[in-house]
């Protein structure tokens, strides 16, 4: 009888901490953009300010903290993406989380944004369904 309780006590643990598992979403950890660098192939969300938004044909560069080439971190949006995000010339001066995947290139640390859900601006209002005014 003790065996069979020791096996359902066991069972019963390890079926929780699967799941627990499964089931721990804890948020990407928050960091500056001069702090970017040391975390390579980490999902994580980068905090700053917008120092410069370069736009070009096929690329989108979102520097935070400073200006090329002294940013210690770029956002890059890919021309087939950049329809999602507005106007991102309105971005500068603003403070900024960027969330994703770091990535190094060119021996700097960038995210690249698939989707305006990667790019949120600090002290923003928040969206409404109110109609426009006329």
């Amino acid at each position: 009888m003790n065996i069979a309780l020791l096996l359902i006590v066991s069972v019963t643990q390890f079926t929780s901490l699967a799941r627990a598992g499964e089931t721990n979403t804890a948020a990407p950890a928050k960091i500056g953009a001069a702090e970017a660098g040391k975390y390579y192939d980490q999902h994580m969300v980068v905090t700053g300010k917008v120092a410069q938004v370069t736009l070009r044909p096929t690329i989108v560069f979102i520097n935070l903290d400073q200006p090329f080439p002294n940013s210690p971190f770029a956002a890059v949006i890919h021309s087939e993406n950049t329809n999602q995000f507005g106007d991102l010339k309105a971005l500068q001066g603003k403070a900024v989380e960027i969330e994703g995947t770091i990535k190094k290139y060119h021996d700097k640390p960038e995210i690249e944004l698939d989707g305006a859900d990667q790019l949120k601006v600090l002290g923003a209002p928040a969206a409404t369904n109110a109609p426009a005014a006329k």
